[in-house]
């Protein structure tokens, strides 16, 4: 084996080390979560990889002691809505940003990207003094109205990026045989725009199912609870005595609806990042 072969299979081998290093750092944490979920009483301070003795019965607490189905499909239909919102919103915004030319479009741009710097703490008493007086403290709209906060800005951006790209000759087309902006918008980019909606409206339902702060504030009752919260309050008579099996089997519970959504539009997202990224 010569040199410069010998450099080149270290390169490799140096690669492949990495990517398992970056894997064990990114799985490991979940794997550990579904070993503990499988664990009770002595046995969760235990440092062996592998139950010895499964106790499934973590799963079936979960719903047993907490409204845990309820608070599942409050995420579910608090995140849909969001996502469904924010993707009408943005496309709109998206077609006027990234194809028409008007006064005050790049200010415009940078008020959007602006809106999304403050940290949601910096927001917090002013939702909730608007919340309130719109009535909507403790409902799924509170949350929302506040999950719009920073999903919009970063849906609009996305979507105008793409927009920006597409060629003008389909729309001066469209144009040409008489189409309006809103048939244009739904007939030719939206097609056109699946792949950068998938990835966007899979990024904004991770962030609207994983917000606990805006949920912790907005939601007084049980019933009310989206997922973060609900894992949050699951409590026991001390720090020592906290139900970790249970904690544990909810958190895996609530992690698995997202990898199904990413294993089944992987295809999509894929195309969504990389769209755009080389130009012929």
């Amino acid at each position: 084996m010569n040199r410069r072969a010998l450099r080149r299979w270290a390169a490799a081998a140096g690669f492949r080390v990495l990517i398992a290093a970056i894997l064990f750092y990114a799985l490991f944490p979940f794997y550990w979560a579904v070993v503990s979920s499988l664990r009770a009483g002595s046995a969760l301070f235990g440092t062996s990889l592998l139950p010895l003795h499964p106790v499934w019965g973590n799963y079936a607490a979960v719903f047993r002691a907490e409204p845990f189905a309820r608070n599942i499909l409050n995420s579910v239909l608090v995140a849909t809505l969001v996502v469904l919102i924010s993707l009408t919103l943005s496309l709109g915004a998206a077609y006027a940003l990234g194809r028409l030319r008007f006064v005050g479009r790049r200010m415009l741009l940078m008020s959007i990207l602006g809106v999304s710097m403050f940290p949601q703490i910096a927001v917090l008493s002013g939702m909730f003094a608007l919340i309130r007086r719109l009535g909507l403290y403790n409902t799924p709209w509170a949350l929302v109205l506040s999950y719009l906060i920073f999903t919009l800005p970063f849906t609009v951006w996305v979507l105008t990026a793409f927009m920006r790209d597409l060629p003008r000759e389909l729309e001066e087309a469209a144009i040409m045989d008489g189409a309006r902006p809103l048939t244009i918008i739904r007939r030719i980019f939206l097609p056109l725009l699946a792949p950068a909606m998938a990835t966007t409206g899979l990024l904004a339902f991770i962030a609207s199912w994983n917000e606990f702060l805006f949920a912790l504030t907005f939601t007084l009752t049980n019933s009310e609870r989206t997922v973060p919260v609900a894992i949050a309050l699951i409590s026991g008579a001390s720090a020592y005595e906290l139900p970790w099996g249970r904690i544990m089997a909810a958190s895996v519970i609530v992690t698995l609806p997202l990898i199904a959504l990413v294993l089944a539009f992987q295809n999509r997202i894929v195309a969504g990042l990389t769209a755009g990224a080389i130009k012929g």
